[in-house]
């Protein structure tokens, strides 16, 4: 299997707050709640069989840029995310 990025645009419903989210290729969360789902393996494939939904649980910062670290909550998986300007990041700041 291959840990190569795959883009794939994808719009979808969020599964936490039922905002329609318009994705551009790169998008992995809803840019309203920060939650995600557990469905890659290597960003992009689709071929992670858990599907949990993945809670923002922090914010991060790394020089100018803010990562959202998310925690599945069905396999207790953690990864990181690059936010996007569209993100209400006020939700894990405040």
């Amino acid at each position: 299997m291959s840990n190569v990025f795959k883009k794939k645009v994808e719009d979808f419903v969020c599964e936490n707050c039922s905002f329609e989210v318009a994705g551009n290729g790169y998008t992995n969360h809803c840019p309203r709640c920060l939650w995600s789902k557990h469905v890659d393996i290597h960003p992009g494939d689709r071929a992670q069989a858990c599907c949990g939904l993945m809670e923002p649980v922090k914010l991060e910062k790394k020089g100018d840029i803010f990562r959202i670290v998310h925690l599945c909550n069905k396999c207790g998986h953690e990864q990181t995310t690059k936010s996007s300007p569209e993100d209400d990041l006020s939700i894990l700041i405040g």
